[in-house]
């Protein structure tokens, strides 16, 4: 069963995301859910710092020894940092989702946004956890 964790917010594609009150920055990064359907992950495309994302774009690229899949941006912004050290070991997408596997942070355009999206109860019932 994934874990899902309460302190986060969640997109349909799978993406979560946890908001910094110090700075208002949103660091994204994939569900242990997806992890686990992809299987072991073995390639991370990054955003570009600097990137101006809209809610939905194509922020990157996660491939497994199963598949490629498109990684989103959940909400509109700036990206402001990527997780290096996830291109140079892919396999912390696996390992710890929601902690060093993170994939970047972005600067919310509207940061009403965030409270819009789904909390870890309706994430769970969209994925049948």
């Amino acid at each position: 069963m994934s874990n899902i964790p309460s302190d986060l917010k969640y997109v349909a594609s799978h993406e979560w995301l946890r908001l910094s009150a110090a700075d208002g920055v949103v660091t994204v990064g994939i569900t242990d859910h997806a992890q686990e359907l992809l299987g072991d992950i073995v390639f991370v495309e990054l955003p570009q710092v600097g990137a101006q994302l809209a809610a939905e774009d194509q922020a990157g690229v996660v491939e497994s020894v199963k598949a490629a899949s498109d990684v989103y941006s959940p909400i509109a912004g700036e990206v402001v940092e990527v997780n290096a050290t996830l291109e140079a070991e892919p396999q912390l997408a696996n390992t710890d989702p929601y902690g060093q596997g993170w994939f970047f942070k972005i600067r919310p355009a509207n940061p009403a946004d965030y409270d819009a999206l789904m909390d870890a109860a309706a994430y769970a019932t969209e994925v049948g956890a």
